[in-house]
Formats: structure tokens, C-alpha cells, sequence
């Protein structure tokens, strides 16, 4: 069963591939023959590729063509690429400047997936590897994507039950809600002890050139570290990185469109 299914995958990602040759549209009878598979196979993986808007079908001449969801999925995986070219200078600036611990977070679903990390100095320091996902309410990150995201994203994520992790971690909605709000407010966000006991963060919003917040830039340390007047420098260097880094993906401040932010 695992072997068929392998199979399956497989073929599914070399008919995909197909497409590279950038034809307007291929027909069943050309994607078998370049596959050397049977047309009834490749038209059940066309089907299937369809109906999840990966392909499409041109009505006029019956052949296929990708389809929009993988334009969605390149720009997806384009704007990671330009994350990480753009982060990397200021992310180390950043970790230079505090003495902490420096990442860039998106949000996937429900959770904060890490794709870009700089450790502290420190011999006291949190070890938080990259692509490890985090839920998205008790993070500093995840406060900051979801506060700039748009409204129905965050309703509904507000209407799912919240995990308490910790006795510190906001799980009512009406609350959460009301610091997501004061979150977009002041431009940063923070999480004490939410996560775990012992361990704080601060975020600000990451935009691309058209004003969408599409990362978070965070500071996470030790909560010994982190006391007020250490949160409000840190604040602001934070805010600062945030803006230097949206500026690297084309953000203009004064230029830039609105953003779709609710």
C-alpha cells in the first residue's frame, strides 16, 4: 500500500513538472507519452490535480495547464527565499545590538513556524531550533501575525479552543482579542512566561513591499533578562529591525499602498 502510494506522489510531481516546458496547454494523449504511462492513469491524476486547483483545463482546447494554486505556492516559497536574503544582515545587527536571540517567524495555519534563527551569546540562552512550529497565541510572534492578519483569519482562530500551556497563557478570546488590538496599536508585541515558565519574547511586524505583514522579527530570552525598562529598549530596536528588513523586501512607508490589514 505504501509502495502504490509512493507511486502515486511520484507521478503526480513528475506530471506537474511536465509543465516546465511552459506550453500553453498539454493534452492526456502528450502528458502519457512524456511520462510513459497509460492515459487512463494519467487522466485520473489530472482529476485529482484539479479538483485541489493545482491544474486546470482549458475549455477551448480540452489540454491542461497549471493551475492557480501553484502560482500561489511559487510566491509563497519567492517570498521565503527573499525572508531569508533580507532578514540575515538584521537579524545579526539585531542579535549584536540586544545580546539575545534573534529569529523570523511566519505564521502556518495555527502555529509561528521559525524559518530563520540567530542563538545569543549567553551561556544562559533558549535553544529554539529552526522550522520548530510554536501555537500562535502565547508567542510574541505569533501575537504579531495574527493581530496584523486579516479579520476573518483571526476570528476564527479566536473561535477555536485556546491550549493554556502555562497559568500565564491568555486563552479567552475576548481578552486575546483586546491584545491583539493594542498590539496593532503600539507596532510590537510581548509573551511572558505564556509559553513556558522562565522564557519571554518581543516581536514586531515584518511587511512586504505591498504593506502586508508576511513575518515577525523577535527577540526570545530568559525572563531574568527581560525586565521593564530592558522591554521597552528592546521594544524599539525591534521595530526598528522590523522596518529595516520590510525595506529590503520593498516596503515603502510613504509609497506603499494600504495594507489589507483588518
Amino acid at each position: 500500500m505504501t509502495d502504490t502510494t509512493l507511486s502515486t506522489v511520484r507521478n503526480a510531481a513528475r506530471l506537474l513538472k511536465a509543465f516546465l516546458t511552459r506550453e500553453e496547454s498539454i493534452g492526456v494523449s502528450e502528458l502519457a507519452r512524456r511520462l510513459d504511462l497509460g492515459k487512463s492513469n494519467v487522466h485520473r491524476l489530472l482529476t485529482t490535480l484539479v479538483a485541489e486547483g493545482l491544474v486546470e483545463q482549458d475549455t477551448h482546447t480540452g489540454g491542461y495547464r497549471l493551475g492557480i494554486v501553484m502560482f500561489e505556492l511559487g510566491e509563497a516559497v519567492k517570498v521565503h527565499l527573499d525572508l531569508h536574503a533580507a532578514a540575515g544582515p538584521v537579524l545579526a545587527h539585531l542579535r549584536e545590538q540586544t545580546g539575545e536571540s534573534s529569529q523570523i517567524g511566519v505564521l502556518d495555519g495555527d502555529e509561528v513556524v521559525y524559518v530563520d534563527r540567530l542563538e545569543s551569546a549567553h551561556s544562559l540562552r533558549l535553544f529554539t531550533e529552526t522550522g520548530r512550529r510554536v501555537p500562535a497565541h502565547c508567542t510574541s510572534s505569533g501575537k504579531v501575525l495574527l493581530a496584523h492578519g486579516a479579520e476573518c483569519v483571526r476570528e476564527a482562530f479566536l473561535a477555536r479552543p485556546l491550549a493554556r500551556l502555562t497559568p500565564h497563557t491568555t486563552v479567552d478570546p475576548a481578552a486575546l482579542r483586546d491584545e491583539l488590538a493594542t498590539v496593532r496599536a503600539r507596532g510590537w508585541a510581548e509573551a511572558i512566561n505564556e509559553r513556558e515558565i522562565g522564557v519571554a519574547s518581543l516581536a514586531a511586524p515584518v511587511r512586504d513591499l505591498h504593506g502586508d505583514v508576511v513575518a515577525a522579527i523577535s527577540i526570545g530570552a530568559p525572563v531574568a533578562r527581560f525586565g521593564a525598562v530592558a522591554r521597552r529598549r528592546i521594544a524599539g530596536a525591534l521595530v526598528e529591525a522590523g522596518e529595516a528588513v520590510s525595506r529590503r523586501l520593498g516596503w515603502n512607508p510613504e509609497s506603499a499602498p494600504r495594507s489589507r490589514e483588518a
